[in-house]
């Protein structure tokens, strides 16, 4: 049982851990990104600002590490998103080892716990003993031999529940960033091919989309 308060102590904590940091998120994501490509469809400079205010949260730092490049070819653009994101995934996954092995371990540590009380428990029955009333304590000892199986399946079942559902979390965050960075990363090359066409300074960026139709 030590090492099941063990596991479940660590495994309590990463859950705590990670629900407070989704909460801070989950509720500014998409607002941001949509204010983010919205400005950078009319002026860039006021989509970096507003991707810079927003680094404080994973989508800001995201958008923001390709915007605040100077002028960049667009497949430098693109690996900034990607490397951004990278990044930032990884530091969503945080956790996951420790819940992953408090869900492979704590069931087998129980069944373990219950397999040596039922060794103590049964080597103290002599078959003399059976059917009388000296068989009494070793039946006590099965019962509690068996609480450290349940703990185990009820911390491996706990942990197993938030490790998807924090998984779930992080699948949602990759498509809004992929779905964040492609569109960005179109309207940048819509506007580095707007700047060749008119054969614009090299650090002149259309500020406008929509100016591209003369």
């Amino acid at each position: 049982m030590w090492p099941l308060l063990l596991l479940s102590f660590l495994a309590l904590s990463t859950i705590i851990e990670r629900a407070w940091f989704w909460s801070k998120i989950l509720t500014h994501d998409r607002e941001i990104a949509g204010r983010v490509l919205e400005a950078a469809r009319r002026d860039w400079d006021a989509s970096t600002e507003i991707a810079r205010k927003s680094s404080n949260q994973p989508i800001g730092r995201f958008l923001y590490s390709a915007l605040e490049l100077e002028s960049p070819d667009p497949e430098v653009f693109q690996l900034a998103l990607e490397a951004s994101a990278d990044e930032e995934l990884a530091v969503m996954r945080r956790g996951e080892k420790i819940l992953e092995a408090t869900i492979a371990i704590s069931p087998l540590l129980g069944l373990l716990g219950t397999v040596l009380g039922l060794i103590g428990s049964l080597s103290s029955i002599r078959i003399g003993d059976l059917g009388t009333d000296s068989t009494a304590g070793a039946t006590l000892g099965i019962a509690e031999a068996l609480i450290s199986t349940a703990s185990g399946l009820i911390i491996a079942i706990t942990a197993l529940t938030f490790y998807r559902l924090y998984q779930s979390f992080v699948g949602g965050q990759a498509k809004i960033f992929r779905q964040s960075g492609n569109e960005l990363e179109l309207l940048y090359r819509k506007g580095r091919m707007w700047q060749r066409d008119r054969q614009l300074p090299s650090g002149t960026l259309s500020p406008s989309i929509s100016e591209e139709t003369p």
